[in-house]
């Protein structure tokens, strides 16, 4: 009997997975919220000195902007996207910095030593550095980030069988066609309905899409793996695969 009710007493006490956490967050629980943002703060910091090329105390203004990130990937964060929390929080703490680091550039010249050394010349807490290093420094941030977005983006396509040299086999190959099925892909991304049918599926609901768009059945399904990719683009936190969206339309 004391071995029973042991059992059921770690039952009870069992850890909840970091997701399970974020879904009780998500529904009010405030005390869970302080709790995780405090046991992430290693993660916080760790992530901003990798964009900051410096160790990052939690006195400084980029270790804020990484909290304030975190708290904002919790709220944001939906597990049917197939990215987990860490993975979509890292990547929303790095752009928060980027922007920050953008920011403070238009008021005073900044860039980062790569030796993590940071250089305080005119107050405790001021890096100033010449604008060249800042953009080289720039530049190689974004490569990162873009690489990132790419590596997740190749997991989540293997989900769906698909890889990168089916969406170059099946890309429309007129502008046309391809706003059009961007455009379809901008349908299925702002309906819940039909992102759960694609998400839970793994498949184009060309049924349900048929219903909803001036494109023929035949068309959707001669540009279904592109139209896919475009969605999954459009769900997901991807700032510069958006980008190319944006550059399609504008061809």
């Amino acid at each position: 009997m004391k071995m029973v009710l042991g059992l059921l007493f770690m039952a009870k006490k069992k850890k909840k997975t970091l997701e399970e956490s974020v879904m009780l967050i998500q529904q009010g629980d405030q005390f869970l919220l302080n709790e995780l943002i405090a046991s992430y703060k290693p993660f916080i910091a760790k992530t901003v000195s990798s964009v900051c090329k410096r160790y990052i105390h939690e006195t400084d203004d980029e270790f804020s902007i990484g909290l304030i990130a975190f708290n904002e990937a919790i709220e944001k964060y939906l597990p049917e996207r197939g990215k987990s929390l860490l993975s979509f929080a890292e990547v929303l703490i790095r752009r928060r910095v980027i922007d920050y680091i953008r920011k403070q550039t238009k008021h005073q010249h900044i860039s980062y030593d790569f030796n993590n050394t940071a250089h305080d010349d005119e107050s405790p807490g001021t890096i100033i550095v010449n604008e060249l290093s800042y953009e080289e420094y720039k530049k190689k941030t974004e490569e990162e980030v873009r690489k990132e977005e790419i590596v997740h983006f190749q997991a989540l396509l293997r989900t769906f069988d698909l890889s990168f040299n089916d969406l170059v086999d099946h890309s429309p190959k007129h502008a046309d066609a391809r706003k059009n099925a961007i455009m379809v892909a901008k349908i299925l991304a702002e309906n819940e309905e039909l992102q759960k049918l694609l998400l839970e599926k793994k498949r184009l609901p060309i049924k349900q899409l048929e219903e909803m768009v001036d494109v023929s059945r035949k068309t959707i399904e001669r540009n279904r793996k592109y139209i896919i990719a475009i969605a999954l683009i459009l769900l997901n936190d991807y700032l510069y695969l958006k980008d190319y969206i944006k550059g399609v339309l504008e061809i």
